[in-house]
């Protein structure tokens, strides 16, 4: 039996990305940062392979998707993903007064986040505290994010509440704050990851926000040329069907160009949100007094930026049939005033061919004249001959009787030449 040379690879895909425990109290950083796009440069050694030689650790193997070490003071995890690479910072113990004054992020060597490719599109502070170092009710919570909306719920089956203002701190962080009542590391670690992802994929499908509201104000521009073209249609003179031809070709090329431009940011976007969605419903949130949960916030500001990106997507698709029906249109009508013109131009044939054999009968009936003309004066010369030698034949009386049948001999061969060309034309 012969194995598939990646059924290995693919059954230990779903072991790629473990979670990591978190033991309470906790802070976890991450980040998350676009890969360099082509064209950009990229480092020459790996950072991570710096940071282990810093700590006197073995680099980690090439093209490894997944990494994890324990430097001590702290811990840290790397993903790669399709487009984003994932750093993850574990570090032990928090302070109930400011869980978030000394984020694990901190615990970094100095200037290592300066060495890491790509751009930053996400970033989250995480704190993970005990239920009796922290303040239960919403009020207690809310003083620690301070005079903003916050969001907060109690998840997974009410072991832990989670709050977040889903705003950014002074240094470019969303935080969220976990109060573990009855949390496992494994479980809390679980739930960590949950909430870092909802972030993330958040702002990944976030990226295609800006692209929809550019999209869509060219489509404004291509609809109002569309409309323009459709009422030109009706009365433009012939003259004016080339000019016609290109600009329908004109608004066909830029439909296409902005499908082309948007079309994987899109299906990314769909992607991304449905991830949210999964990873909001597998916290299991119940609501808190006075608090909206953070799926509930979501739904009311970030389901609305991708139903408007999702509705961009359909119309484009509806203005690319628009475009495709004026074109058309614009080509029925240019094939229709064409076999107008071929109509006219064999109409004009035909006349011009009826002219033809209307003189070419004449000319027929000129040519017997002219024939019969001619082989009476030799006929008349034939008769003065034989009178010269004693016949007894009047000249000009033979010629005159000689003209009819020299004018039938001459018709019947005409005739005849003419309807062996036929027969030949028509074989």
């Amino acid at each position: 039996m012969i194995g598939h040379p990646d059924r290995v690879a693919l059954h230990d895909e779903i072991h790629a990305r473990p979670r990591q425990p978190v033991a309470t109290p906790q802070r976890i950083s991450h980040i998350a940062l676009l890969r360099p796009g082509r064209g950009e440069p990229a480092p020459a050694v790996d950072p991570l392979a710096t940071l282990r030689e810093i700590a006197g650790q073995a680099a980690p193997a090439a093209g490894d998707d997944h990494f994890f070490a324990d430097f001590g003071t702290f811990r840290l995890k790397r993903e790669r993903h399709g487009e984003f690479d994932g750093y993850t910072v574990y570090c032990e113990g928090g302070d109930p007064l400011a869980p978030f004054a000394r984020p694990a992020i901190d615990a970094l060597p100095d200037g290592w986040l300066d060495t890491l490719p790509g751009s930053l599109i996400a970033a989250v502070h995480v704190a993970v505290l005990p239920v009796h170092e922290m303040p239960e009710d919403p009020a207690g919570a809310a003083a620690v994010f301070g005079e903003t909306e916050l969001s907060g719920a109690s998840i997974a089956d009410g072991a832990a509440c989670a709050y977040t203002d889903f705003r950014l701190d002074e240094r470019g962080y969303t935080r969220v704050l976990v109060v573990d009542r009855s949390l496992s590391p494994a479980h809390a670690g679980r739930i960590v990851q949950r909430l870092i992802e909802v972030e993330v994929y958040r702002m990944m499908a976030m990226l295609a926000f800006p692209l929809a509201r550019a999209s869509a104000a060219e489509l404004d521009r291509v609809e109002a040329s569309l409309g323009t073209l459709v009422g030109r249609l009706e009365s433009a003179p012939v003259e004016e069907e080339p000019e016609l031809l290109r600009e329908v070709s004109r608004l066909a090329g830029t439909v296409e160009r902005i499908a082309a431009s948007v079309g994987f940011r899109f299906g990314a976007a769909r992607a991304y949100h449905a991830l949210v969605r999964r990873r909001g419903a597998e916290l299991r949130q119940q609501r808190l007094p006075g608090l909206q949960t953070p799926t509930a916030f979501l739904e009311r500001r970030f389901d609305p930026a991708m139903a408007f990106c999702e509705s961009v997507g359909r119309r484009i698709e509806t203005v690319a049939g628009r475009v495709a029906r004026a074109s058309a249109l614009l080509r029925t009508r240019v094939e229709i005033e064409r076999e107008r013109h071929n109509q006219a131009l064999l109409a004009a044939m035909n006349r011009r061919a009826r002219l033809q054999l209307q003189l070419q009968q004449t000319v027929e009936g000129l040519s017997v004249a002219a024939i019969t003309y001619y082989a009476a004066g030799i006929a008349g010369y034939l008769f003065k001959a034989m009178k010269s030698l004693g016949w007894r034949v009047d000249p000009e009386l033979a010629t005159g009787l000689s003209v009819v049948p020299i004018a039938i001999a001459v018709a019947l061969g005409v005739r005849h030449i003419r309807e062996g060309i036929r027969r030949r034309l028509g074989s």
